[in-house]
């Protein structure tokens, strides 16, 4: 699904026009863009949470010439599912464990 397929659907469902949908929708992401490069974690209670993680330096290899290189540290946006989407989607776990029924 595209972001142009939401909009559709948000549309239809809402009796909204496509441009007012579309705003709405900009304005949404573009919040959330924002908490982010503040490093502020964004809770969509229960769909899940979109969190900022840092991930260390370490070093790689060019995989054309297998030189060593060095990889910089930097933060990297995420996104955690809660408990109703995993569900949806059925990742959430069984009563078994892992594997043993």
């Amino acid at each position: 699904m595209t972001k142009a397929d939401v909009i559709d659907a948000v549309a239809t469902e809402a009796d909204l026009s496509r441009r007012q949908v579309s705003e709405i929708v900009d304005l949404v992401l573009d919040n959330i863009q924002s908490a982010l490069e503040r490093g502020d974690r964004v809770a969509l209670t229960p769909f899940g949470s979109f969190v900022v993680r840092a991930r260390q330096a370490r070093e790689g290899r060019n995989p054309k010439t297998g030189e060593k290189i060095k990889i910089a540290a930097r933060n990297v946006p995420a996104f955690v599912a809660g408990k109703s989407l995993k569900d949806a989607v059925g990742g959430g776990r069984s009563s078994t464990k892992r594997g043993r029924k």
